[in-house]
């Protein structure tokens, strides 16, 4: 009969802690829109719904100083390989613009050694104005573009339920987990309270 109260509290325990775990994860986005409770003349709304626009400027925030800039996104496009890549279009098009601009009248020695003037000024010039037009690049960028503004208005334009879903579908087992620990820890609470109703 003893053993039997204190599974009954264990059971009620782990119940109560499933219940409220789930209650509270519940809590974290509903209600989406604030709610008037009448005789304590206070506003409710879920939590991540009413500090939305500041999760949103943190979010912008971290992804920029932590993860990207505009200065990484620039280094990157200007790297070695990019720059050969860049250099050898840069060299075909204005080859191309000689070929139709020059009268045909002119010698296929002087075109060749024209060709070859190019080249070797693309070659030799070509990197570094590449390199200077990069970083004014990214200083105009760096001035002008925040990446954290760019996330923060796209954070700011998901509807309440969007955003729901997608941390409902990034932290689904975390969040099942955290309800089982409910239910674990309110029927260890369960237990020491029904041997602590036995013995006193």
């Amino acid at each position: 009969m003893a053993i039997l109260r204190v599974m009954i509290l264990a059971v009620i325990g782990a119940m109560i802690g499933w219940l409220t775990n789930i209650i509270a994860i519940k809590l974290i986005f509903r209600p989406l829109n604030p709610i008037k409770i009448p005789l304590l003349n206070i506003k409710f709304q879920g939590l991540i719904p009413k500090r939305k626009e500041e999760i949103a400027k943190k979010i912008g925030k971290v992804v920029e100083e932590e993860l990207i800039s505009i200065n990484e996104i620039i280094d990157k496009v200007i790297e070695k390989e990019n720059l050969s890549s860049v250099l050898l279009i840069i060299k075909t098009k204005i080859n191309k613009v000689i070929e139709e601009k020059l009268p045909s009248i002119i010698p296929t020695t002087f075109r060749n050694m024209i060709y070859s003037y190019v080249d070797d000024l693309i070659d030799g010039e070509g990197e570094r104005l590449l390199k200077d037009l990069a970083e004014n690049m990214v200083h105009k960028a760096t001035t002008q573009v925040k990446i954290s503004e760019i996330i923060e208005e796209k954070v700011n334009s998901f509807e309440l339920e969007k955003i729901e879903e997608i941390i409902i579908s990034v932290a689904k087992k975390e969040l099942k987990h955290i309800e089982v620990l409910g239910g674990i820890l309110g029927f260890i609470i369960g237990v020491m309270q029904g041997i602590i109703v036995l013995f006193y």
